[in-house]
């Protein structure tokens, strides 16, 4: 069993193959971190928790009550009661009265892990984890909180979530609600963030941790282009392969709040959740309000340690599409080929070409409904555009796969036009309030999916079209962020309600989608990767990284990315040169490299390409092929990144049985009059030995990983390289 619980002591403790987190109920009641780190035994470890030292306890010491609040490491700190660092609840009655303090009432040990109620989580039956439910009690409003504790038997994962019910007689309204908390003492951290905007998403920022409060968060309705639900907390000297490294994810795709708190004490308070701003929940009697999954690793090898851990757990034990174990079709999207200037004709003439490169699947992107030309008007009209597509959507479906191909296409299902049918019939469908105008991005508004007339009208549109024809694949794309929030559907006391009822409708609408059309590739965008969260990948194996195809910026952008998400989640495709946003020419087959770290495709018009260009694509298609399961399942390594040296980037993949991997190598920038650049690998077996073809190198695994190897500068249109790593 994971999870022990010594009665007498009154001490949780929760293993992991390597790694413990300990808790303890002390005084009257109040649940404590006792210790989270490298595995121990099942003891007694409440030393730790200085309640031995002064100011003591309550019990002991009741006149300096607030002192033991204000430094005691609570699981779920309360509000206003004298904690005076950030609580992870807020509660409010009736009466306008706030204050809460969370007293231990019972546990019980689950087998397995039961699911959360409207959200999406991670999975295990009773063979993979185990679960702690402990209930808590705020004595004087009777808001309940039931803390939910799993611990993964085959990953170095534990996983928090709270569910708050209101068990008085009066409605209460939660104003806070964080999902997770934990402390450490301050032993000089670093912390790792995750930013960027439109187009370079996700670039990693390293910081020193200083005194007060340092945070990374969102209020734009997602995660967003700007800040991702991620945060790491490490010593000073981790690195890629060394040191304690604590990493945070949020099972969650809108606002949240990701933070670091130094205190007087010189000790952290690490919070992850929902982010209060525009927040508040009306709980009426025996209502409950479920906060999504915060997943926790600790890593004793690093940051490597750490994002490998995640790239397991969330194949392991989130995803949950069937193409999640299997080889993705290799597609070509006509985004960039055609924008909105676009006809069955023009489809097929890309179709036919790819076929015979063997490609497997065409995409068929915005512009083909209603009276979408471009992206001023439309959405919302979710029926085909026979102008466009003459003779309609199955005759196009239908000679595509005729070719040999698989079909998919684009939805923006969330999004209303002004300038579109559905926004003439029903102005109050989009998310707005009253007599303000409505801030437009993209020339359109965000529908009210809050309302579940707005949600079953929208997903009967999508139903019918995706029933109209043989469609394997949809791009579910989300081009603008919420603003001006209000629903005509919510009385006045439940409009800080909207922003997480979107999210719900969200996920409503897409198990909808994963459960009608189970074996639909669903592959989910905002803009690119806005919504590049764990909570879409409980829905869709895949979401589109960046709009930014340049293959250099991608460097950037994926090794971010890697940083909690596994390989086969990246939605990645060759594109033309001059990329389309950044102007810049890269060799086609470095492209191509850059793709292979993906789901891999192309994002060009393939009727414009030379002949040497297709007759790369097919060479590209068989590299995809030899090396498809490698990348998608294996373990990920960064070696040398572009971002920190701006000359070279270098990763590698390492087969789960250390018989093969994978190296690409990536020169970005040369250097006149220097020597060949020496690289170590990682993650090979010791003792065997391996052969690297390309280099004619066999060596042990011992000598390739602390010796190294020699990369020669590459030059010209050999600005990449791929190395094969085979077991002898």
């Amino acid at each position: 069993m994971a999870i022990f619980y010594d009665e007498e002591k009154k001490i949780f403790t929760l293993s992991t193959p390597n790694t413990t987190y300990m808790m303890a109920i002390v005084d009257e009641g109040f649940l404590g971190q006792v210790y989270y780190g490298k595995k121990v035994e099942p003891q007694d470890l409440r030393y730790l928790m200085r309640t031995n030292e002064p100011p003591y306890v309550p019990s002991k010491n009741n006149r300096d009550r607030l002192s033991f609040y204000d430094s005691f490491f609570f699981e779920l700190p309360g509000q206003m009661v004298g904690d005076y660092r950030d609580s992870a609840v807020a509660v409010r009655t009736i009466n306008g009265h706030t204050g809460c303090v969370f007293l231990y009432q019972s546990h019980k040990i689950i087998p397995g892990k039961p699911k959360l109620l409207g959200l999406p989580a991670t999975f295990g039956d009773s063979n993979a984890c185990s679960t702690l439910q402990i209930e808590l009690l705020d004595l004087e409003t009777k808001l309940q909180a039931t803390l939910l504790y799993t611990a993964f038997d085959d990953v170095d994962v534990i996983t928090k979530s709270v569910t708050f019910t209101n068990t008085s007689t009066s409605a209460l309204y939660l104003d806070r609600a964080i999902s997770a908390t934990m402390h450490l003492e301050n032993d000089s951290y670093d912390m790792i963030t995750l930013h960027g905007s439109w187009a370079r998403e996700r670039h990693i920022c390293r910081r020193t941790i200083g005194m007060g409060r340092q945070s990374t968060s969102s209020i734009r309705g997602e995660s967003g282009h700007q800040d991702h639900p991620f945060l790491a907390v490490l010593d000073k000297d981790a690195n890629e392969t060394s040191g304690d490294v604590y990493g945070l994810s949020f099972v969650y795709s809108g606002n949240f709040l990701a933070q670091v708190e130094q205190n007087q004490f010189q000790t952290l308070r690490i919070m992850m959740g929902i982010n209060p701003e525009g927040f508040c929940f009306k709980l009426e009697p025996q209502e409950s309000f479920v906060a999504p999954e915060v997943c926790l690793v600790y890593s004793s090898q690093g940051i490597g340690g750490m994002s490998r851990t995640f790239h397991d757990l969330f194949r392991s034990h989130l995803i949950r599409s069937p193409y999640k174990d299997c080889k993705r079709p290799i597609l070509i999207n006509n985004w960039e080929a055609t924008y909105f200037d676009f006809n069955t004709e023009k489809l097929l003439e890309i179709a036919r070409l790819a076929a015979k490169c063997g490609i497997e699947m065409l995409v068929m992107d915005d512009g083909w409904f209603g009276n979408r030309y471009d992206d001023n008007r439309a959405l919302g009209d979710w029926f085909v555009n026979e102008t466009k597509l003459s003779g309609g959507l199955k005759h196009l479906v239908d000679q595509v796969n005729q070719l040999g191909l698989k079909f998919g296409i684009w939805f923006e299902p969330e999004m209303i036009s002004p300038d579109s049918e559905l926004f003439r019939a029903h102005p109050d469908w989009a998310i707005q309030i009253p007599n303000r105008p409505i801030g437009r991005a993209r020339n359109q508004y965000v529908l009210d999916i809050t309302r579940k007339e707005v949600r079953d009208y929208v997903y009967q549109m999508l139903y019918q079209v995706l029933t109209s024809a043989n469609i394997s694949y949809v791009k579910w794309d989300m081009n603008r962020q919420l603003c001006d929030i209000g629903s005509f559907a919510l009385p006045a006391d439940r409009q800080g309600e909207v922003f997480h009822r979107y999210v719900l409708a969200v996920y409503e609408l897409q198990e909808r989608l994963t459960t009608d059309f189970p074996n639909l590739l669903l592959e989910n965008c905002s803009g690119g990767g806005a919504r590049f969260d764990p909570g879409m990948l409980y829905y869709s194996p895949q979401i589109w990284c960046s709009d930014d195809t340049d293959a250099i910026e991608r460097l950037v952008i994926q090794q971010g990315t890697s940083m909690v998400y596994p390989l086969s989640t990246m939605g990645a495709h060759v594109s033309v040169c001059p990329n389309h946003t950044v102007g810049r020419i890269t060799p086609f087959q470095t492209r191509g490299y850059v793709a292979l770290a993906g789901t891999f495709g192309y994002e060009l018009d393939i009727t414009k390409l030379s002949p040497d260009e297709l007759e790369q694509i097919k060479n590209q298609v068989q590299m995809y092929h030899q090396y498809s399961d490698l990348v998608r399942m294996g373990d990920y390594y960064r070696i040398a990144s572009y971002a920190q040296n701006k000359e070279y980037d270098c990763y590698m993949v390492v087969a789960k049985d250390k018989k093969q991997a994978l190296v690409t190598y990536i020169q970005v920038l040369n250097q006149p009059n220097v020597h060949s650049k020496r690289i170590r690998l990682q993650g090979l077996e010791q003792h065997q030995v391996y052969e690297i073809v390309e280099l004619g190198i066999v060596a042990t695994g011992q000598a390739l990983m602390y010796a190294g190897i020699n990369m020669n500068r590459l030059w010209g249109d050999f600005q990449g390289k791929l190395l094969h790593v085979v077991a002898k």
